[in-house]
């Protein structure tokens, strides 16, 4: 017998047991499956994730040896959505939307007067924004670089 079930009340509960042949899936998505057949390889598949998934699922299999429990922890990362813009007074913003964890952004040249906000959505995405003031400078360009563990990105803006 081999069981996957998420920790929480009311959550997925896929099973197998070997010697019927029999699967049940109790309160699970389309989304949630076995990887390959449960009776090879009984790794658990979540195609597409979504941020909803997270949490902690714990894998039990029964047999003739014993009980055997395996532990793991899901944790969604979401890449942000980029954009490099500029406004009348000559200010630079680089934004980084819905990202998780938030992103951080920097500035090239560097920029000791660029300020930074954070927005927090409901969802547990963060939107990061950077302002980066020009009106003195006499550079030709402007570089934003996003990090974040999903994916670094890098804009330039023409500043003439």
């Amino acid at each position: 017998l081999v069981t996957w079930k998420r920790n929480c009340s009311s959550c997925c509960l896929l099973s197998y047991r070997r010697d019927h042949k029999e699967t049940r899936k109790l309160n699970c998505s389309e989304r949630i499956m076995w990887k390959y057949s449960p009776d090879s390889d009984p790794a658990l598949r979540i195609y597409p994730v979504n941020l909803g998934d997270e949490g902690n699922y714990t894998c039990e299999i029964a047999n003739s040896d014993g009980n055997f429990y395996f532990f793991s922890s899901l944790t969604v990362i979401v890449p942000p959505t980029v954009t490099l813009t500029h406004d009348e007074s000559r200010v630079a913003v680089c934004q980084a939307s819905a990202a998780k964890p938030a992103a951080d952004i920097s500035w090239i040249p560097v920029n000791s007067h660029s300020t930074e906000e954070e927005f927090h959505h409901p969802n547990g995405t963060v939107t990061t924004v950077s302002f980066f003031g020009w009106a003195n400078s006499t550079f030709p360009t402007v570089t934003c670089l996003v990090t974040h563990p999903a994916t670094n990105q890098t804009l330039l803006m023409d500043l003439t």
